[in-house]
C-alpha cells in the first residue's frame, strides 16, 4: 500500500481583505458546529485573540482551529489580510489543500486579496469563493463574481481554478446558500461545499515520517511549540525524530507532547497520522522552515521562500531627559533579547547589529508590520526610541532598484484632484481610473514604497477622512529619483518644564499643536507642526508675568485650538530624518535627535 486518502479530514485556509468578514465567518462556523458548550460565554471575533487585533479589527497572526461536520474534521487556518504580514500567509498555505476566498458583496475583490490569492494559485490550490455580507442593502453579488473571475484570469489561474465553486453568506446572520434565492438558516451549505470540493489529504502512510514546521507558538510552561502538517507517515508522543535544519544539519530530538486542534483548544493525543495538523513540544530550539523526519531516513521538505523586507528603521535605547520614568525594560540588553525572541516567530523580520551597542537595525515588510511590533513591545513594558523608516534598496548590474507598491485609492470625486496633485511629487504613475459606485472614484497607481511613507496622514486630512487606500508590494524597479521630505517644519520645545495655557496660546499661532496644557516637555521635544517650512523653537512653558492689575487666573479666558492627538503610526509618518519617536509604556513623544538648541543650529550651519 502506498497511496492513502484521509477521507475524515479537510485542511483549508481562509483568505480575505481586511474587513470583509473573515473572522466573523469563522465565529459562525465554530458556533454552529457545537464547539462551545450550551452555557459557554462567547466573545465576538473569537479568533482575534491578541489585544491589538481586537482593537484594530485586523488579524496579525495566523491561527488554527477545527470544526466537525457529519463526522468529518475541517481544520481551518485564519490568515492575515494585510500584505505586511505576507510572511505569515505564505507559510500557512503550505499546510492546506484549498482556500476559502471571502469577498465583500459590495466592495468586491480588493488589492490585498490579490496578494494572498496569487500565492494560493501559484501553489496550485483550488479556491472556493465565498461572497459575504449578502444582507447589505447595496450588495452586488453578480458584478463581484465577474470581478473575481477577471482577477483569477489576470493572476494566471488555470482552467480548473477558474471553475470555482461559489457560496453566498451572511456571516453576521450565520447563514450560507449555494444559490442566492435558496432558503437557509444555517452554515451547512458552506460545510457541504468544503467537504465536496476540498481534496482530502493523500500520501504514503507506510513510508518514513515527515512534517514541515510552518508556524511557531510559545508557551511559558513548555517553551517553543512547532506547528505543521504531517506530510507522510505517522508520529507518536515521545518518539525520537530527526530535526533537519535549513542548512542541512541534522539533530536527534524527542517529541515530548503531541497535540491536535479541536475547536479552539489543543488536545493531547498519543498518535497522529498523515494529513493531521499538529503541534509538537519538547524541542527547545525548533524554528520555522525546519523539517521533523524519521530518525533512520531523514529527508527534508522544501520550504517557501519568504519575501524580503522592504523597510528598515533603527531601534535605540531611550536617552531622552525622561528616560526610565515609565518603562520596566530600558537597557540595550533588554532591547536586543526582546528583538531576537521576536525573530523566532516573526519570519519576515530581520534584526542586525550596528556600530553602536545601543542601536539595532530592524527591517520589516511595511510600516504596519513594524508599528505592530513597536506597539506590542510598548505594552510589554519596553522603553526605547526609533528612527524614521527608510526603504531598502537592491543593486543589480550596478543599477539601484527600489521596492514599488500597487496603490488603490477610493475617494469621493471632489477630492480626486487634490489626491492626484499630492501623489505627483511622490513619483506615482497612474495605471487605471474607474468610476466606482456611489460617487466614489477608484484610482490605481504604481508608486515607490518610500513615496508612501508619511502619505496616509496627508491623505486622510485631504479627503476629510473619506478616502480609503490600500497598497501591496509589486516588485522592484529602477530608482525613480528624489522625493521631497515633508514640506512643513516642527514646533520644538525651547526648555524643559510643564506646558501651560499661556505658552501654548502663543505657540498655536505658529501651527498645529500636539500637546495639552499640563504635559511635561523637555528641550528639543516636538510639540507641534509648523505651518511653514523649517523648525521653530517655541516656549510652551512660558507664564504670563503678574502685574498689579492682572491676576494669574486671566489665563482661563484664553481659547486653545484642540490639540491634534498623534497615534504611533502618525508619529512614524510625521518625523523627519533628524527626528526620533520616543516610545514608553505610557507615552509616545517625538523629539529632535540633537536636543540642545544651540548644538542643533551649529549642525545645520555645518551642512550648509
Amino acid at each position: 500500500m502506498t497511496n492513502f486518502t484521509r477521507n475524515d479530514i479537510r485542511n483549508i485556509a481562509i483568505i480575505a481583505h481586511v474587513d470583509h468578514g473573515k473572522t466573523t465567518l469563522v465565529d459562525a462556523m465554530l458556533k454552529q458546529s457545537n464547539v462551545f458548550r450550551e452555557n459557554e460565554k462567547i466573545e465576538e471575533r473569537i479568533m482575534d485573540s491578541n489585544d491589538l487585533e481586537k482593537e484594530r479589527g485586523i488579524t496579525i497572526l495566523s491561527k488554527n482551529t477545527s470544526v466537525f461536520h457529519n463526522g468529518i474534521k475541517i481544520n481551518i487556518i485564519d490568515t492575515p489580510g494585510h500584505a505586511d504580514f505576507g510572511g505569515e500567509v505564505e507559510r500557512v498555505l503550505k499546510m492546506v489543500d484549498s482556500v476559502l476566498l471571502i469577498v465583500d458583496a459590495y466592495e468586491g475583490a480588493m488589492p490585498q486579496t490579490k496578494f494572498v490569492l496569487k500565492k494560493a494559485l501559484e501553489l496550485e490550490l483550488k479556491p472556493i469563493v465565498v461572497i459575504n455580507k449578502i444582507d447589505r442593502k447595496d450588495s452586488r453579488p453578480g458584478e463581484v463574481i465577474d470581478e473575481i473571475f477577471d482577477l483569477f484570469v489576470e493572476l494566471g489561474a488555470n482552467d480548473e481554478q477558474l471553475d470555482f465553486p461559489i457560496v453566498y453568506c451572511s456571516a453576521k446572520q450565520g447563514i450560507a446558500k449555494k444559490e442566492l434565492d435558496d432558503d437557509s438558516d444555517n452554515m451547512n451549505p458552506l460545510f457541504d461545499v468544503i467537504i465536496k470540493h476540498v481534496k482530502a489529504p493523500e500520501g504514503e502512510l507506510d513510508k518514513p515520517f515527515q512534517l514541515l514546521i510552518s508556524s511557531i507558538d510559545y508557551n511559558n510552561f513548555v517553551g517553543k511549540i512547532g506547528i505543521g502538517k504531517i506530510e507522510r507517515g505517522k508520529l507518536s508522543k515521545n518518539q525520537q525524530v530527526a530535526l533537519i535544519r535549513k542548512d542541512g544539519q541534522i539533530n536527534n530530538v524527542r517529541v515530548s507532547n503531541l497535540f491536535v486542534f479541536d475547536g479552539l483548544k489543543r488536545v493531547e493525543t498519543d498518535e497522529a497520522i498523515l494529513g493531521d495538523i499538529v503541534a509538537v513540544s519538547g524541542i527547545p530550539d525548533i524554528n520555522i522552515g525546519e523539517t521533523l523526519a524519521d530518525k533512520e531516513n531523514p529527508e527534508a521538505l522544501p520550504f517557501v521562500e519568504i519575501d524580503e523586507p522592504t523597510l528598515t528603521m533603527n531601534f535605540m535605547v531611550n536617552n531622552s531627559p525622561f528616560a526610565g520614568q515609565d518603562g520596566e525594560y530600558v537597557t540595550s540588553r533588554h532591547l536586543r533579547d526582546r528583538l531576537l525572541k521576536e525573530l523566532e516567530t516573526n519570519v519576515s523580520l530581520r534584526v542586525e547589529e550596528t556600530d553602536s551597542p545601543d542601536c539595532l537595525k530592524v527591517s520589516g515588510r511595511g510600516e504596519l508590520h513594524l508599528s505592530i511590533l513597536i506597539e506590542t513591545m510598548r505594552r510589554e513594558g519596553y522603553e526605547f526610541q526609533v528612527s524614521k523608516p527608510s526603504v531598502i534598496y537592491k543593486y543589480e548590474d550596478g543599477k539601484k532598484l527600489e521596492p514599488m507598491e500597487y496603490l488603490t485609492i477610493d475617494v469621493p470625486e471632489e477630492f480626486m484632484g487634490v489626491v492626484m496633485e499630492k501623489l505627483g511629487p511622490r513619483k506615482a504613475e497612474m495605471i487605471n481610473m474607474t468610476s466606482a459606485v456611489n460617487g466614489y472614484v477608484r484610482l490605481e497607481f504604481n508608486i515607490p514604497s518610500r513615496g508612501l511613507i508619511g502619505f496616509r496622514n496627508e491623505f486622510m486630512t485631504d479627503t476629510k477622512g473619506n478616502g480609503i487606500m490600500n497598497h501591496v508590494l509589486e516588485g522592484y524597479e529602477k530608482y525613480k529619483g528624489e522625493i521631497p521630505e515633508r514640506s512643513r517644519g516642527s514646533l520644538v520645545a525651547f526648555e524643559t518644564g510643564t506646558a501651560i495655557t499661556y505658552g501654548l496660546f502663543n505657540a498655536q499661532e505658529r501651527g498645529t499643536l500636539f500637546i495639552l496644557p499640563g504635559t511635561e516637555v523637555y528641550e528639543g521635544m516636538i510639540v507641534g507642526e509648523n505651518s511653514r517650512t523649517g523648525d521653530i523653537e517655541v516656549n510652551v512653558c512660558k507664564k504670563k508675568h503678574l502685574t498689579n492689575t492682572r491676576s494669574s487666573g486671566a489665563d482661563d479666558a484664553l481659547k486653545l485650538v484642540p490639540a491634534k492627538q498623534m497615534s504611533l503610526e502618525q508619529c512614524l509618518e510625521f518625523i523627519a530624518s533628524d527626528e526620533l519617536v520616543e516610545i514608553t509604556p505610557k507615552n509616545i513623544r517625538m523629539r529632535k535627535r540633537i536636543l540642545d538648541t544651540s548644538q542643533r543650529k551649529k549642525q545645520l550651519n555645518r551642512k550648509r
